[in-house]
């Protein structure tokens, strides 16, 4: 009897539903008896970003369903997960950046073959990138273009995104996640004590930092702060300590955040770069800005710029606070003693 006997049989071709794929793609210039050679580089490249958006929404839905456990332990096979899955998600970011090579072997003259048939189809339609802005974290308070960011798309997508942005982003996990850390409890005298370290480490010219540490840790109501203070002094307290054993897995998920925003920040300025290279100061085929949409996005959309800023508030190892003897044992691999 074969090994596979009674097994369903798989073909290559069926699986990847080539069929399907291949065919999808249809330039609209050979529609009208006008074919443009690049038309077809362009919808493949814009099909393989919205895949590679599907699959990082798929990652981050599954790390917001890990964080939103009551309680997750900061040494355990979960967290490992969240940490490698984001990284998972920057990688792919790398590649969508890398992408943008293939994309400017095309010329201005050679997109302006086809460019008006395009009309008014635009990247600015995809819905799944603004529901996975929403789904790690950006407000729609903190969007560039709040007039027409949904304008131009159907209604069931505005019906996807707004479902999303009714849900838990990650940031708002995160700081529940931080808010149950325990050491600050522990170690009530740490605080203060950092505090006049930190202040004690300012030169003449940068009293105004005082401001700006006591605006994020001081227990004051904020509304513009995605972080509350609890979260960012438990933040803060991982980038200090990170060479600890049981805050290795924190910091890592702290810095790949932070690399996100990076790529995602590399991704829009490299767009805007292309953008202006190929259309110059014309507007966009959905009818945005171009260069200027896209130039706003690049310096507004930072979702986790709140852990980027606590860089502003660290000390030289050599000045940290000593620990107690109980909580130096609770950070390392005998935590469980």
């Amino acid at each position: 009897m074969s090994k596979n006997s009674g097994m369903k049989v798989v073909h290559y071709s069926d699986y990847l539903q080539l069929e399907r794929i291949l065919d999808s793609q249809q330039p609209e210039s050979g529609l009208v008896g006008k074919p443009a050679h690049d038309e077809m580089l362009f919808i493949i490249i814009h099909q393989a970003y919205e895949l590679w958006f599907k699959q990082i929404m798929y990652e981050v839905e599954s790390v917001n369903g890990i964080m939103q456990q009551p309680s997750l332990n900061d040494n355990s096979p979960e967290l490992q997960t969240v940490v490698h899955r984001l990284q998972r998600v920057v990688t792919i970011l790398k590649v969508l950046v890398q992408q943008i090579d293939i994309m400017e072997t095309m010329t201005p003259m050679d997109f302006l073959d086809f460019r008006d048939m395009l009309r008014p189809a635009s990247g600015f339609q995809s819905w799944q990138f603004k529901a996975l802005e929403a789904r790690l974290g950006l407000q729609f308070q903190h969007r560039h273009g709040q007039e027409y960011y949904i304008s131009q798309l159907r209604q069931e997508q505005i019906d996807l995104i707004k479902k999303v942005e009714s849900e838990r982003p990650l940031i708002s996990l995160l700081n529940s996640w931080l808010e149950r850390m325990p050491f600050l409890d522990i170690e009530a005298q740490w605080w203060d004590n950092y505090t006049n370290i930190y202040t004690e480490s300012l030169s003449d010219n940068e009293k105004a930092n005082l401001e700006g540490f006591h605006r994020v840790f001081d227990n004051i109501e904020q509304t513009e702060r995605q972080l509350s203070a609890r979260a960012g002094r438990a933040a803060l307290f991982i980038m200090l300590y990170r060479g600890y054993p049981i805050l290795q897995l924190p910091f890592q998920l702290l810095n790949v955040l932070l690399e996100i925003d990076e790529q995602l920040s590399t991704w829009r300025y490299r767009h805007m770069n292309m953008v202006h290279r190929m259309i110059g100061t014309r507007v966009g085929t959905g009818g945005s800005t171009g260069k200027e949409y896209l130039k706003g996005a690049v310096d507004k959309h930072y979702i986790f710029r709140e852990i980027a800023q606590l860089t502003s508030f660290l000390v030289e190892r050599r000045k940290l606070p000593a620990l107690s003897q109980n909580m130096e044992r609770r950070l390392g691999f005998d935590a469980g003693a």
